[in-house]
This record gives C-alpha cells, sequence and structure tokens, in this order.
C-alpha cells in the first residue's frame, strides 16, 4: 500500500482524506493532475524570471504564443519531452528527469 500523502494544513489534510486518500482512482488522477500542475507552473516560472512574454518565448522556440500559454494551463496534459527541453534550451537550462519511489507521496515544499 502506498504511503498516505501528508499535509502541513489540518484543512488540506481532512479534504484529502475524505475525498481521496481512500479512492486508487481519485489518488492516481489527483498525482497526475498535481504533477500537470508543477509543470505548467515551472514553465510559467522561467519564463516570467526570464522577462519573456508568452509569444516570445514562442518565438525563440519556433511555436506560438498560444502553444506557450496551453503549456502553462494546469489542465494541460500534452506535455512532450521534445518541448520540454525546446523550452529549457531558450531558457538557459535543461530538462532533468528522476524516477522516484512510488510510495513516497508527500508533498514538495514550494518555499525550498
Amino acid at each position: 500500500m502506498a504511503a498516505k500523502r501528508q499535509f502541513g494544513s489540518e484543512a488540506l489534510q481532512h479534504i484529502y482524506d475524505r475525498f481521496i486518500a481512500g479512492d486508487p482512482e481519485q489518488r492516481d488522477y489527483y498525482e497526475q493532475a498535481l504533477f500537470d500542475t508543477e509543470v505548467a507552473c515551472m514553465i510559467y516560472s522561467l519564463r516570467a524570471k526570464a522577462g519573456l512574454s508568452q509569444r516570445a518565448l514562442g518565438r525563440k522556440i519556433g511555436t506560438t504564443g498560444s502553444v506557450i500559454s496551453r503549456l502553462e494551463d494546469a489542465d494541460y496534459e500534452g506535455h512532450s519531452l521534445a518541448m520540454l527541453r525546446r523550452i529549457a534550451a531558450a531558457l538557459g537550462k535543461r530538462v532533468e528527469i528522476r524516477f522516484v519511489d512510488a510510495t513516497n507521496r508527500n508533498v514538495l515544499n514550494p518555499a525550498k
């Protein structure tokens, strides 16, 4: 059985425990949504830190601002490794992928 996800907020913990934790399908949906949101936030943060508009980043990687907008949307599920590499290269970064133990479901601390 997977380890229980732990939150710093009692309210979040209660909601997760009540609606997600006991249902494998809901838990998988939640984990995928969390992943999609994290990728979208990373793209947005890197672009904003570089001082680029969506249109400007799109031009740098040979696409349009609307494509960048979709990639920065937490509901978008079509991230490709090739596109992430193009974005990373345009922003002077590289993509790093890690495989981690599936039982470690603790929430990342965004402040770190």
